[in-house]
Order: C-alpha cells, then sequence, then structure tokens
C-alpha cells in the first residue's frame, strides 16, 4: 500500500483495490460510465487521492465508499479492503438488492425457444413503444 499522497490513475486504483480483475475491465468500466468521483464521471486517467467519494457499478451491484488510500499495485484481499471505507447506505442497500435477487431468482426468465419472425416483430415493437400485444412467452 503507497501511503504517499501520490495521486494515482482511478483505473490502477479501481484494479489495485480489487473492483474489478484487470485493469482493462477497470477501464472499460470508467469509459462506460459506470464510475464517477465525487459525483462526476470519471476518466480512466482521472488522479484519485485519499479522501475521493466513488460510486461504482459493478453487475447489478453499486458501492459508494470513501478513499483512505491509494495504491498502483494489487496485494491481497485484506490489503485491497484497507484501501477504502463502504457507506452504511451503501452496504444495507446492497443487502436489500442481493435478498431481492434471491426471492425473484435473478434475472427474467429466457424464453424456450428462438423468437419466431411474428414474436421479433412484437419484441421491435416494445422497444420503439407500440402498443402491440407482447408474445405469450414474455415475462409479464
Amino acid at each position: 500500500m503507497d501511503e504517499s499522497l501520490s495521486p494515482v490513475r482511478l483505473d490502477i486504483w479501481l484494479w489495485a483495490a480489487r473492483f474489478f480483475r484487470t485493469r482493462q475491465l477497470a477501464k472499460q468500466a470508467v469509459d462506460g460510465g459506470k464510475v464517477q468521483v465525487n459525483g462526476n464521471d470519471g476518466k480512466p486517467a482521472k488522479a484519485v487521492r485519499a479522501g475521493d467519494r466513488l460510486n461504482i457499478l459493478r453487475e447489478q451491484e453499486r458501492f459508494e465508499i470513501e478513499v483512505l488510500a491509494v495504491s498502483d499495485r494489487r496485494g491481497p484481499a485484506p490489503v485491497a479492503q484497507a484501501l477504502y471505507r463502504e457507506t452504511e447506505a451503501s452496504i444495507a442497500a446492497r443487502e436489500v438488492a442481493r435478498e431481492q435477487r434471491r426471492i425473484t431468482g435473478g434475472a427474467a426468465p429466457k424464453p424456450p425457444s428462438r423468437p419466431d419472425k411474428r414474436a421479433r416483430r412484437q419484441l421491435r415493437g416494445i422497444d420503439k413503444g407500440a402498443d402491440k400485444p407482447l408474445p405469450p412467452w414474455f415475462p409479464k
């Protein structure tokens, strides 16, 4: 852990703090708008300093964290967890979301087969906001 006051790139810090497996995945998340620094959209080269607040969206989980220390090296999980502190509201919201996913079974059920021509047209109509009946296999 680099306790010095020198800032570290956002994508490197996210990788070192073990939010993403690779730096490339961290960079893609930042470029995709899934990471905010102090309420503003982040950029991969944005400097992260101790005291910054990050909002991270990773798959179905949302983290609100405060940066406690910076590091440009990926270490063991306990060292990585010492780099940040998650807010109590974030922890509670993730627990509620996890329980809700457990109850509902996660994602929407997949259709039993590939949609035919008529069903594809109906799906396109849904995307465009048309008031057409839904396919019989579409989850309600």
